[in-house]
């Protein structure tokens, strides 16, 4: 899944169909699957963005910062030496080289092929 308020170009949020917001709670079958989801896409994106490297987030829990607290999820999140960004300093906004829509013209016919 796109994240709808992306970090860089390419952010996407790999999570289970079960609903919990716990890891614990999910299957060893379930929890396979969607690390072996988070793997593809971190190819996928390698292929698509060539990115410099790759940030691989979890927020487990309101206090830890997830915004969909009924559901845990993966942040996989393309990073450039040097994306750093002053913008959020200045305007509480991150500019992005991509718009979301470009991102997922992109990415949607490799997903297509998993």
């Amino acid at each position: 899944m796109m994240n709808l308020y992306p970090y860089n170009s390419g952010h996407l949020l790999v999570l289970p169909k079960m609903h919990t917001s716990n890891l614990e709670d999910l299957s060893t079958s379930t929890y396979a699957a969607t690390t072996e989801l988070l793997r593809s896409s971190i190819g996928i994106l390698n292929s698509i963005y060539e990115p410099d490297g790759i940030n691989i987030g979890i927020n487990l829990g309101a206090a830890a910062g997830a915004g969909i607290p009924q559901h845990c999820h993966f942040h996989i999140v393309p990073r450039w030496n040097g994306d750093t960004n002053f913008m959020p300093v200045l305007a509480d906004s991150k500019v992005l080289n991509e718009q979301l829509l470009q991102s997922y013209k992109k990415l949607r016919p490799k997903f297509s092929a998993l």
